[in-house]
């Protein structure tokens, strides 16, 4: 029994690390996560912890009625494949939430939201 439970802790301490790397989490952004910027990005920039399938990751910028506010679509950086970019319209001060969906080259998708806050002037 003793053998057993032995085995299956050395399973889990070799097969954890590779689940959690298997996917393409948001590792940071800019504008930060939760931040408040002094003035309107032009781009927001996300980073991830794995490369991205281009075709079937995504980015959506809306303001606080769900408006988009996004100038085109979103598009995974061509010299970074772990970077996702959309360009953003003038935004006045105000809260805004950017929700992302991300295919990571092995195939697994994450996906997640955040806020970031425009003070204006």
């Amino acid at each position: 029994m003793r053998f057993v439970a032995t085995m299956f802790v050395l399973l889990a301490i070799i097969i954890v690390p590779v689940a959690v790397r298997a996917h393409a989490f948001l590792d940071h952004a800019d504008p930060a996560v939760g931040s408040t910027v002094p003035t309107a990005p032009p781009v927001v920039h996300i980073w991830f912890t794995q490369e991205l399938e281009p075709a079937f990751s995504w980015i959506r910028v809306t303001d606080k009625a769900g408006a988009a506010v996004s100038d085109g679509p979103s598009a995974v950086d061509p010299t970074n494949n772990q970077e996702m970019d959309i360009k953003l319209k003038p935004l006045p001060p105000g809260t805004y939430t950017v929700k992302w969906h991300a295919l990571s080259v092995d195939t697994h998708t994450t996906q997640g939201d955040f806020t970031f806050q425009v003070k204006g002037s």
